[in-house]
């Protein structure tokens, strides 16, 4: 079988397994965030936290919860990376530098999970575990309780009620995350990674000195790492690591993890707004745009040029040879187009076309699927500018779901539109001006351009992946990519939610002759026209003087 078969096979392996659980896996989400009943540990930690569990919030409310949980999630994990010398299981490493710790407080709460450490060199267990694995299901679980509080927006009239933050955020966890997780890490030890709490081990000899790894609860970590599109990995090889990822398998079920809630969460919202066919048109947005891009990374990777790129059979620097270039094309697309971030291959070694496609892919705003709630509030916004779009063409007041997109609702989705790109262009601009970030570049160049532009794309649209050619382990870069992280999670997030309760306060209108039918694939096309032109308008020139101009040399 050659290797273009074989990528193939992976592809349609894959879709045919998230076709499988689409519906199952979406209903079962719309039932855990329309249920009325609460399970007995959730009282348990409802009582703890002193919430009220059937308490509706309006959106300013629910926005309190987000960000004051979300800061306590920030100050908790940078306390325990500061006292880590003095805590038990910390492998004897010693505590973890003010602005790293700052900068990987923010970028787990954030569901980033930007590293600039080596992972195995740096955090002991205790840290791994009680730090950063549990902000892997609470940031994941917060990003879907913001989705569902915008669906709650579209599905409701005549309120400023949007649900209950704290209920959504541990439904999330308890009933979608935390079981999900525990049948893949189980899966991914059948598979060979490991999950242990064992101290540092010599393994040999490496270069005339000692190789040394130590173990850790992997499996665990790297099933919510991806399932909750968070990236972060245990090893700093994250995803290429074979403790993390034995296996071509173990490889296209980790795929399947990054993809499946996003993608599931179109059903979800079909059901909440009470037209599946509304979800069908999301789902057939985000599948046309991830299909592409999975098409043009692999075109790109395989269409070598050059004598190694034609000796070795397709451009393999940088990735590993039990995946292959199709598997890795496979895990590049799908953790840039959500905002995972992990890697098992390294994206500065793609091509210069292919490093631009994964560039283009977190551009967009990771919304094919894009990340757990995250994909879904990011591509719904697309769709109300969409609209607007439209109605501006045949001169009728824009209208999606049955609610009227006005001046308020498009200064929000305009507002969440322009966040990202100013931060990533401004802080790209800026570490390039200076006289001391661009020593952190490894490359000159075209190529060097494309790792500081790519490290803030990643940073503000919370990916987390990296070029890998970039020192970011300064105080200049971790803290301009920790601020990046911060107002590129939390200001769209405010838009969201103002949005949210703007349209709930709204009386739907009714169905006419003149109304656009958003459940057609006439719309799904305009909102694939309308991502692609908007995010091209937006990044191309800072693209053409990186990849662009590198692929084309």
């Amino acid at each position: 079988m050659g290797p273009i078969t074989a990528g193939v096979l992976q592809l349609l392996a894959l879709i045919g397994a998230l076709a499988l659980v689409h519906k199952p896996v979406g209903a079962y989400m719309a039932r855990v965030y329309s249920s009325s009943r609460h399970l007995r540990v959730e009282r348990w930690i409802y009582r703890g936290i002193g919430a009220d569990p059937d308490a509706e919030m309006t959106w300013p409310a629910y926005l309190r919860g987000v960000l004051a949980f979300s800061a306590v999630g920030v100050l908790f994990l940078y306390l325990l990376q500061r006292l880590q010398g003095v805590l038990p299981g910390s492998l004897g490493f010693s505590s973890v530098n003010p602005a790293q710790s700052f900068n990987t407080a923010v970028s787990f709460v954030t569901n980033t999970n930007w590293q600039s450490y080596y992972g195995e060199q740096t955090m002991g267990h205790v840290v791994q575990t009680a730090g950063l694995a549990v902000q892997n299901f609470v940031s994941a679980a917060v990003g879907m309780a913001v989705a569902v509080a915008l669906v709650r927006g579209f599905a409701r009239s005549r309120t400023g009620e949007l649900g209950n933050f704290w209920t959504d955020l541990v439904r999330g966890t308890l009933r979608v995350l935390v079981p999900i997780a525990a049948l893949a890490a189980v899966a991914l030890v059948a598979c060979g990674a490991i999950q242990n709490f064992s101290g540092i081990h010599e393994v040999g000899q490496f270069m005339g000195g000692s190789q040394q790894w130590n173990g850790g609860a992997v499996a665990s970590q790297e099933a919510i790492k991806e399932l909750g599109t968070n990236g972060g990995g245990y090893f700093n090889a994250n995803s290429a690591h074979p403790f993390e990822n034995p296996t071509p398998f173990s490889n296209l079920l980790e795929i399947f993890l990054i993809l499946v809630i996003p993608f599931s969460l179109t059903r979800t919202f079909g059901l909440m707004v009470g037209s599946t066919r509304q979800g069908y048109a999301i789902l057939a947005t985000m599948v046309t745009i991830w299909v592409g891009f999975v098409a043009l990374m692999m075109w790109t990777e395989f269409g070598h040029h050059g004598p190694a790129l034609q000796a070795a059979g397709a451009a393999m620097e940088g990735k590993e040879v039990r995946f292959g270039v199709g598997g890795s094309s496979l895990f590049a697309v799908s953790t840039t187009l959500t905002s995972t971030g992990a890697v098992d291959s390294f994206h500065s070694s793609f091509t210069g076309l292919g490093g631009g496609i994964a560039l283009l892919g977190m551009m967009l705003g990771e919304i094919a699927p894009g990340g757990t709630g995250s994909g879904l509030y990011g591509i719904l916004i697309m769709a109300v500018i969409a609209v607007f779009i439209a109605g501006l063409m045949v001169g009728r007041t824009p209208e999606y779901l049955g609610k009227k997109i006005g001046g308020r609702e498009m200064k929000l989705a305009a507002c969440y539109l322009l966040v990202t790109p100013a931060l990533v262009l401004v802080c790209t601009a800026a570490s390039l001006a200076l006289p001391t970030p661009p020593h952190s570049m490894l490359n000159s160049g075209a190529h060097g351009f494309s790792e500081v532009l790519y490290a803030f794309t990643s940073a503000a649209n919370n990916n987390g992946s990296a070029f890998a050619g970039l020192n970011a382990n300064t105080d200049w870069f971790n803290t301009m990519t920790g601020l990046a992280m911060l107002l590129g999670r939390f200001l769209p997030m405010v838009f969201v939610l103002a949005l949210a309760g703007s349209l709930a306060h709204q009386q739907p209108v009714p169905v006419t002759a003149g109304t656009l039918r958003t459940e057609k694939p006439l719309f799904a096309g305009l909102l694939v026209g309308a991502i692609l032109i908007i995010t091209g308008l937006t990044y191309f020139p800072a693209l053409a003087l990186g990849p662009l101009a590198e692929g084309l040399a």
